[in-house]
């Protein structure tokens, strides 16, 4: 199945949240933004601007590539 990375940023921004076990409007609050609009993450309906990005990253103790769905392939060279 190909995901499209909207879909790779909502569930992974859904697993990281879970994972955290803080509500949304804790999250929310932390972050900047509206309790909507952390719920319109959630659903995929927007996805988050790269400073609240960062910000949700910083409060759910991540990184972005974590919420990005970035992989990284180590074959021993320096990048």
């Amino acid at each position: 199945m190909n995901e499209t990375i909207d879909q790779i940023i909502t569930q992974n921004l859904k697993n990281e949240i879970e994972t955290c076990g803080k509500s949304k409007t804790d999250i929310a609050k932390a972050v900047g933004v509206s309790k909507s609009t952390i719920s319109q993450y959630l659903s995929g309906r927007a996805q988050p601007t790269l400073a609240t990005l960062s910000r949700l990253c910083n409060y759910l103790d991540c990184s972005a590539d974590d919420i990005l769905g970035v992989k990284h392939i180590y074959d021993g060279r320096e990048k």
